[in-house]
């Protein structure tokens, strides 16, 4: 499958679902967990506004790459985000779409009023 970087340089991103683990099995609650690290998989819903258009996306990350303080209308930079198409078959039926996945999401602190 294709990945493809995405570049977010000009967009205003913001925090719209908070993070939560990232569950791959509903059955038992078992929790994604990072192939390259070890970290456990969380998922982050961020709203993308760019060139006047907003959109929102659900982004895996890993746990070890989230700042702290994340809540919804928190200010972010995001850091390698890349897209992926997928493709599955399930019960007979087949399923796609695209994931998104970031090496880090990075909160914005305002800056300190100068006075």
């Amino acid at each position: 499958m294709a990945v493809f970087k995405v570049d977010t340089s000009t967009a205003v991103v913001f925090v719209a679902v908070p993070p939560a683990p990232k569950i791959v099995n509903r059955q038992t609650n078992e929790v994604a967990i990072d192939r390259e690290t070890g970290a456990k998989m969380m998922t982050v819903g961020l709203t993308i506004a760019d060139e006047g258009e907003a959109s929102l996306y659900t982004v895996s990350v890993p746990e070890t790459g989230i700042s702290e303080g994340l809540a919804v209308g928190s200010l972010v930079v995001v850091t390698g985000l890349k897209a992926r198409d997928w493709e599955n078959e399930f019960n007979g039926q087949k399923r796609h779409g695209i994931s998104f996945r970031a090496a880090a999401i990075t909160s914005l602190m305002p800056s300190p009023v100068q006075g």
